[in-house]
């Protein structure tokens, strides 16, 4: 078994159930008028206990309920999911506990149950400040409402997040700061304290992407959307919230440890349908995978205690790769002693030490003896940078 270090342990519980659809949304979410909370918190209690006793030796550092739209779960099952994950694994002192939320679901009492049932870390899909783009990408709220939620959300949770998307059709640089500067200056007033802020991207399967595709709208050309991902770095960085990972961006102390457990390598258990996880067994890695359609899955788990589609065991070459990958995308770059120790082999194996020499030369990399770090302008282009770098 893999000695669990500073990467952590998460579970993710996926709640696949949204009041509408968003035509960008590439997420497993289902639109449904009337969802049974009972059935559905037996069912991921009952997955939850699958892999919990395949995974009895690890120590649990977080939980992050995502979707879908976890603030329309019973805030019960959500207490109940939480005293559940506390009963199987040993717990770190500070568990942290995620919930993402939108803020036309929600209001003051909601947010008080939700918090009471465990949670510590509310994460709100905002998306914009500007009226005509929140039509445009499909959200029920207005700004006004948003606003609302994130200034009550920050007086009940003691870490909340919100998401913004940029590079929207017609954005320009002076739009995009002066709705980024009234974020900044939420957040600074409210105490919030975590930022992900996301470029707009056509995702196939959506409605967007088939709407982009029949030329409904134009989106930033890639110089346009360059100047406004560097104007991003910037006035947050200035503002204190500087960038740990490529589109998310917090105070010191204040990153999201469950997304950092993913691109650290971690060990991670996903519950719920669709859901993917990644677990080592016997030095094994796994990638697992639930089945995506809810009814199927709800039905699987009755028949069988779990819901799981795929179990893929992971050769080292895809695991050395993928935790390359994911480790270049943080500020912090790929700690050369934890892939080592999660690999099973030195980086240098995995990496060709010409394309480091001149990937750091050209300004893309800096390496040294305890990290491979991808600079600010080697995050920016780090599929070219992968592509050079892996074997």
């Amino acid at each position: 078994m893999t000695a669990q270090g500073d990467e952590g342990f998460g579970l993710y519980v996926h709640w696949p159930f949204c009041l509408s659809k968003c035509p960008y949304c590439d997420f497993n979410s289902h639109v449904a008028e009337r969802v049974d909370q009972t059935a559905w918190r037996d069912a991921l209690l009952t997955e939850l206990k699958h892999y919990a006793a395949r995974t009895p030796d690890k120590i649990l550092t977080s939980i992050f309920f995502g979707g879908g739209t976890p603030s329309l779960m019973d805030p019960a099952t959500t207490a109940d999911i939480i005293a559940s994950a506390r009963q199987h694994w040993r717990t770190a002192n500070d568990l942290e506990i995620t919930l993402e939320a939108n803020p036309g679901t929600v209001d003051a009492d909601r947010f008080k149950a939700i918090r009471d049932a465990g949670v510590d870390r509310l994460s709100m899909g905002v998306q914009s400040l500007n009226e005509a783009d929140l039509k445009f990408l499909g959200r029920r709220h207005s700004v006004d409402e948003a606003r609302k939620a994130w200034r009550a959300a920050a007086k009940i949770f003691p870490r909340v997040s919100f998401d913004l998307i940029y590079a929207r059709p017609g954005q320009t640089a002076d739009a995009w700061r002066a709705e980024l500067t009234e974020a900044l200056g939420e957040v600074a007033d409210r105490g919030i304290t975590h930022l992900s802020l996301y470029q707009l991207t056509m995702e196939p399967g959506t409605a967007m992407f088939d709407a982009h595709a029949r030329g409904d709208f134009i989106l930033p050309d890639e110089d346009n959307a360059v100047s406004l991902f560097e104007l991003t770095q910037t006035m947050c960085a200035e503002a204190g919230f500087p960038a740990y990972e490529i589109s998310n961006h917090a105070r010191e102390g204040a990153t999201c440890r469950h997304n950092l457990t993913y691109w650290r390598g971690g060990d991670y258990v996903g519950v719920g349908p669709g859901a993917h996880g990644r677990i080592t067994l016997d030095g094994t890695a796994r990638a697992t995978r639930q089945i995506k359609a809810p009814a199927i899955w709800l039905r699987r788990v009755s028949e069988t205690g779990h819901g799981t589609q795929e179990e893929e065991l992971l050769s080292p070459d895809s695991r050395a790769q993928e935790l390359v990958m994911v480790g270049l995308r943080l500020a912090e770059g790929l700690d050369k002693a934890r892939f080592a120790r999660l690999a099973g082999k030195p980086l240098g194996d995995v990496i060709g030490p010409d394309a480091v020499t001149t990937l750091a030369a050209d300004g893309y990399l800096t390496d040294n003896p305890a990290r491979l770090t991808a600079t600010p302008k080697g995050r920016l282009a780090l599929n070219a940078v992968l592509r050079e770098l892996l074997i």
